[in-house]
């Protein structure tokens, strides 16, 4: 891969970045040089790089890197990330609503290996989109150090960014499109550094309201995106309803932040598969993955419904963390109700219908009175009554709390046992070849 490093001789951190790079390639005069499988081959301008254009021509490379200062009038020393283009007018360099090529997955390598060396006191984040050159169909970045003369010049920040652009390499991402938030994008700086989501393009939360299909599409095809994500919380609700209904036309899929983080290990083919098959047997659920990889033909399939609504209101915090380790995806209502549905990919599904099940089946027998007669569990639970309670003469009150606890009281010389205040109640679950699960 042929990668060119462009800065401008008028700005000090680009010279900075170039300057130590070149210190840690061995290579003093910027000639083109071999870093792992890749070529790098070092550009400089005279001019803002913000004004460049006919670049792709120029640079003849695979990908584009820009290494430049970053200004903003809140002064905070940071290391920024972002792909170049105009959302709207044209206010820095560029044409108006027109977007250069993303490299998602190359701004989500260096936001993470900027992340893990940012020097004390620097913030790491992407940006929106908002400045030129917009021509550019060559994949391309900015990566910046900001916001003053003093971070510009500072060797620590320099030598940050030089060493995570030569220890970056993309991995597999979910490619992605980002919709609200502020310039830093903190929702999608915070999805991004946490999971394998990858943005593009990012379009501030001021801009949202002007954003229609043909930006959308857009910015999606610029950024080679399979979905899109919206900071529901950063803009109006009348927005969100909005571009919800501009990506449905478009045909472009909405993750939630929990969908993005949820997707681990599976591939957007594997995740899609679960998604369809989801929406298939539960219409209007939500699907969330646990220990999934890859892909593969998914399947649904039901487990009890009385069944898991025994062993969630028994110990929900156990049978999470069973399902956790298991490959599989369980569904919520829209009111955030577990179903008894579950999905996973075929080859899975006989094993995980059965550990499912003898997840729920040890839960209750572990923490319950039961019975196991035949294919049925029966469960016994034993509760104190008060109206037994003051039939028998006992004041409500601190009585009555001591009772249920399973402590004998006293009234007027009497003493009354929590078995005489007690009724007992019981749930047969019908579980077809319950002994292979007890």
């Amino acid at each position: 891969m042929k990668i060119a490093v462009i800065n401008s001789r008028l700005d000090p951190a680009g010279c900075a970045i170039r300057g130590r790079l070149l210190e840690l390639l061995d290579n003093p005069g910027g000639h083109p040089c071999r870093h792992g499988g890749d070529t790098l081959v070092f550009l400089e301008t005279d001019g803002r790089l913000i004004y460049e254009e006919g670049l792709d021509a120029r640079a003849d490379a695979d990908l584009i890197l820009f290494i430049s200062r970053h200004t903003s009038i809140q002064a905070l020393p940071a290391l920024t990330v972002h792909v170049t283009g105009n959302i709207g007018s044209a206010e820095y360099g560029g044409a108006p609503r027109t977007l250069a090529r993303a490299a998602p997955a190359w701004m989500h390598a260096l936001l993470r290996e900027c992340a893990a060396r940012a020097p004390a006191g620097y913030r790491v984040s992407y940006e929106v989109t908002h400045h030129g050159p917009s021509d550019i169909e060559t994949p391309s970045l900015f990566v910046e150090i900001g916001s003053t003369e003093k971070e510009w010049r500072d060797p620590a920040a320099a030598d940050a960014v030089a060493q995570a652009i030569l220890a970056a390499r993309p991995s597999a991402t979910i490619t992605l499109v980002g919709f609200g938030g502020n310039h830093y994008a903190a929702r999608q700086t915070a999805i991004a550094l946490a999971s394998r989501g990858a943005f593009g393009h990012i379009a501030h939360s001021r801009q949202a309201d002007d954003l229609d299909e043909e930006m959308v599409a857009g910015m999606a095809r610029k950024s080679d995106a399979v979905a899109a994500y919206i900071d529901k919380k950063s803009v109006p609700k009348a927005t969100v309803r909005r571009l919800e209904a501009l990506c449905g036309d478009l045909g472009l899929p909405l993750l939630s932040e929990s969908d993005i983080l949820g997707l681990q290990d599976l591939s957007w083919e594997g995740y899609r598969a679960l998604a369809a098959c989801a929406g298939a047997a539960a219409p209007g659920s939500r699907l969330h993955p646990h220990a999934l990889a890859g892909t593969g033909t998914a399947a649904s399939f039901e487990i009890g419904a009385d069944l898991l609504e025994e062993a969630l209101k028994t110990d929900k915090d156990r049978f999470m963390a069973d399902i956790a380790a298991l490959p599989v995806a369980h569904l919520t209502s829209e009111e955030g109700v577990m179903l008894p549905v579950f999905c996973t990919f075929a080859r899975y599904q006989p094993q995980i219908n059965h550990d499912l099940i003898t997840s729920c089946v040890k839960i209750i027998i572990r923490n319950e009175t039961t019975a196991v007669e035949g294919d049925c569990l029966v469960i016994r639970r034993i509760r104190f009554d008060p109206r037994r309670a003051r039939t028998a003469g006992v004041p409500a009150g601190p009585l009555f709390g001591r009772l249920a606890e399973g402590e004998s009281v006293t009234v007027g010389g009497v003493t009354i046992t929590p078995a005489m205040v007690s009724i007992c109640s019981e749930r047969i679950i019908r579980v077809p070849g319950l002994e292979r699960y007890v």
